[in-house]
């Protein structure tokens, strides 16, 4: 299907471009528009006036910050995201999980902002950022504000970003001392959506977990910290037998769609398979010295 008639506009600043967003209600941003394209196209939504910010100076780049962590421009690649020495240094497995993102054709287009601002519940990064306390940096022409990741994302296609507001950069934190990431990811095929995806982060103190983050994707619309279970992962030993009893009351409670490809009691059960293997991998993370461990698949 083809796209519907749309004004295109380039601006040559983010100054310009928060001005066209303010004052035009049907303005939208367009940066890689590998999902914006189409969801014109199938008229899930009309927008009267494509902004492209793609080539905004403010919006490129990865940085690091001056605590060793990471700045990520809102507009920066998945391939970018992969390629960075940076972010290969001090959070590898963020660029692992770009590097394994669809196709390269895909990955060369794709950017961490689109990703994250079109807030699909099968989309990678998000949960991983959760993971990471990424926190988002939002601006518009009343100022600019920060957001943690963990509430950024509000529902299906819902964020925190008001109207006229852009996501400008993610912010990653450093790494604490002794700490290691994981993720998991189970598909239906090589090529398809996940339907579960688990993301941690744990720091290790000897042979104890003193800190951990465990994020679930798809068991509902915003990836989500299984908080009960970090509190059995804290304080617990780092083995698989106690990984293993820690997770597995995983995603009790909740109440994961069901569709063609599973029921709901069926992603449950993947969901504590999910997050054994990504705090396991996190785990060997933080005891190789890794800043993550390989991204995982089915």
């Amino acid at each position: 299907m083809l796209l519907e008639q749309v004004e295109y506009v380039r601006p040559q600043s983010l100054d310009e471009a928060l001005e066209i967003l303010a004052n035009d209600d049907g303005a939208a941003p367009l940066a890689g528009g590998q999902s914006l394209t189409n969801v014109l196209k199938n008229r899930v939504a009309s927008v009267d006036v494509l902004v492209d910010i793609s080539r905004l100076d403010d919006l490129a780049g990865i940085a690091r910050t001056a605590d060793g962590g990471l700045s990520i421009g809102a507009c920066v690649t998945y391939d970018e995201l992969d390629r960075s020495a940076d972010v290969r240094q001090t959070h590898w497995l963020l660029g692992e999980v770009a590097a394994h993102i669809e196709d390269q054709q895909i990955r060369n287009k794709g950017t961490i902002g689109g990703n994250c601002c079109l807030s699909d519940p099968t989309n990678n990064l998000p949960p991983l950022l959760v993971a990471l306390d990424a926190v988002m940096e939002l601006r518009s022409r009343a100022g600019q504000r920060s957001v943690a990741s963990a509430d950024f994302f509000k529902g299906y296609f819902a964020t925190a970003l008001e109207p006229g507001e852009l996501l400008v950069s993610v912010t990653v934190p450093p790494m604490p001392a002794g700490s290691g990431a994981g993720y998991t990811s189970l598909a239906v095929g090589a090529d398809a959506k996940a339907m579960v995806r688990a993301a941690a982060r744990v720091t290790l103190d000897g042979g104890t977990i003193a800190d951990s983050r465990l994020v679930l994707a798809r068991v509902a619309h915003v990836p989500v910290r299984d908080t009960d279970a970090e509190a059995r992962l804290n304080g617990g030993d780092a083995t698989e037998e106690s990984v293993a009893a820690a997770c597995a009351g995983v995603a009790d409670g909740m109440q994961p769609i069901a569709d063609v490809h599973g029921s709901s009691e069926y992603r449950r059960q993947m969901a504590k398979v999910m997050a054994r293997r990504a705090v396991s991998q996190a785990v060997a993370a933080a005891r190789g010295s890794r800043n993550g461990s390989k991204a995982g698949g089915n």
